[in-house]
């Protein structure tokens, strides 16, 4: 499938920019929706134009925004209002706004993790479902400062569970595996549904990237198993957004 990209797009008052990739040509029904959340370097949107183009391919509507982790606030407004803008705006897009599913890598895995489980992390909203790519649950993020191991234990039981899949690289020197392990069986002791993929890959390639020292930067890989890891993230973050029954209506 054919994907087009608005690029540069502003959202929040700050002027952050996203880029959107989408079906093209667009569907004849509104498509699931994946907001995507970078890591802990300031403004690294184009880092994930691979796994969002290759997500979009499977007929989705994902959005890539900047924000700054390095900001006063940790990046909490960017973040809040990164989710808002997919909220009001994705149906301009082809999106469904009633089936976004929230995903993050790295620090942003952390964060989406989190906004699943309090509800006052993203002013109330909450997404349909989550999708952690190679998290430190056991790290302070920065929507609330809590970790999301912390926010799992402490959720209040009334709140609905969440559908949270995880995928972190088998050999990965930057967050280790083990965070995810624990964080899957933390989030089965409390009776949420999760799933966790363990592919061969490190911290980048989980994300078709291959870390680049000259620039301390990820880039875009065509190396054979780097692909084949982040072609598993991206059906991965479409299976969870497709799944989103039509009918439901955002969690409160």
């Amino acid at each position: 499938m054919d994907v087009a990209v608005a690029g540069g797009l502003t959202y929040g008052v700050g002027g952050q920019r996203l880029d959107v990739y989408r079906p093209a040509p667009a569907a004849h029904t509104a498509s699931p929706v994946v907001l995507l959340w970078h890591g802990r370097g300031a403004d690294e949107r184009d880092v994930l134009a691979p796994l969002a183009r290759a997500a979009a391919s499977l007929g989705v509507v994902c959005f890539v925004p900047d924000w700054r982790p390095d900001a006063d606030d940790g990046g909490r407004t960017h973040l809040r209002a990164s989710a808002l803008f997919v909220r009001q705006n994705a149906g301009a897009f082809g999106g469904d706004t009633g089936r976004i599913a929230l995903a993050g890598w790295s620090l942003g895995a952390n964060a989406a993790t989190a906004a699943a489980m309090d509800p006052r992390a993203l002013d109330g909203w909450r997404p349909r479902a989550v999708v952690g790519i190679a998290g430190a649950y056991t790290r302070p993020q920065p929507l609330t400062g809590r970790t999301p191991i912390d926010e799992l234990a402490e959720a209040e039981e009334s709140l609905p569970a969440v559908p949270v899949r995880l995928i972190h690289g088998t050999t990965d020197p930057v967050v280790t595996v083990q965070e995810s392990r624990r964080f899957h069986t933390a989030l089965q002791h409390r009776g949420w549904p999760a799933s966790l993929d363990e592919p061969d890959a490190d911290h980048a390639g989980v994300i078709m990237t291959e870390y680049e020292p000259e620039s301390c930067r990820c880039r875009s890989s065509h190396t054979p198993h780097v692909v084949e890891a982040g072609i598993r993230t991206a059906r991965l973050l479409a299976d969870a957004a497709h799944r989103i029954p039509r009918a439901c209506q955002a969690v409160p």
